[in-house]
């Protein structure tokens, strides 16, 4: 019977022509060494980045990114976690960036979490890299609870465009899944088929040696043209 992992391959290449186009389009991922020495403004900054880009258009958030980060003070945690509600206010009537109270809010929620991650890790990048890229489900759910808008896609490319190594549960490759009878479901939210999603990806990392990352784009270039 032949492998999840050259299952997935082999679909891709007949999608893209040759291994070596699908090897161009991979995405790549920080080591630990890489993801400790991001400082946490930075990570909050990609927090709010994501919480943003949810249910609205990527681009303006982008063009407006310049604005975000002069209000936000360059996403310091402690001096976004310190404003006062009627600063809060102030900055989600701000035009420099998309005026969303509920969103602003969320990045000061984020900023308090990051806070207590560096109280009991050290640092945010710390707290990332220690944890096992065979569970990132528990990731994932640990950013739902603990963070403000994270659950979801948001904790996903949250963790995939800080440079976590994470595979990301997008529509093409739940389709990828659903094509070889793991899961029958196109978005996965119950702990089992999300249990079922993690264990078929350490299972094709342990045959490939490739990343989680590189392994969740495999998936989805096998289901079409990216």
């Amino acid at each position: 019977m032949k492998s999840l992992y050259k299952t997935f391959l082999e679909r891709a290449i007949v999608q893209h022509g040759s291994i070596a186009a699908i090897e161009d389009l991979l995405p790549s991922s920080l080591n630990t060494e890489e993801l400790n020495a991001v400082p946490d403004h930075r990570y909050l900054a990609e927090m709010a980045a994501c919480v943003f880009r949810a249910g609205f258009v990527w681009r303006v958030i982008s063009n407006k990114w310049p604005g975000f980060e002069e209000v936000f003070n360059g996403f310091l945690p402690i001096w976004v976690a310190s404003r006062s509600p009627e600063q809060i206010e102030t900055m989600a009537s701000d035009r420099r960036i998309v005026r969303n109270l509920t969103k602003v809010k969320s990045v000061q929620d984020n900023a308090l979490f990051i806070l207590d991650i560096q109280r009991e890790h050290g640092s945010f990048g710390q707290f990332l890299a220690s944890w096992p890229s065979e569970d990132l489900v528990g990731l994932w759910a640990y950013l739902k609870k603990h963070g403000s808008r994270l659950g979801g896609n948001s904790g996903q490319y949250f963790l995939r465009f800080s440079g976590k190594d994470t595979f990301i549960l997008s529509q093409d490759v739940c389709t990828a899944l659903i094509s070889v009878g793991l899961i029958d479901k196109s978005q996965l939210t119950a702990q089992r088929d999300l249990k079922i999603a993690q264990h078929a990806f350490n299972e094709m990392q342990q045959e490939s040696g490739r990343s989680m990352a590189e392994l969740s784009m495999i998936l989805a270039l096998s289901i079409g043209p990216h």
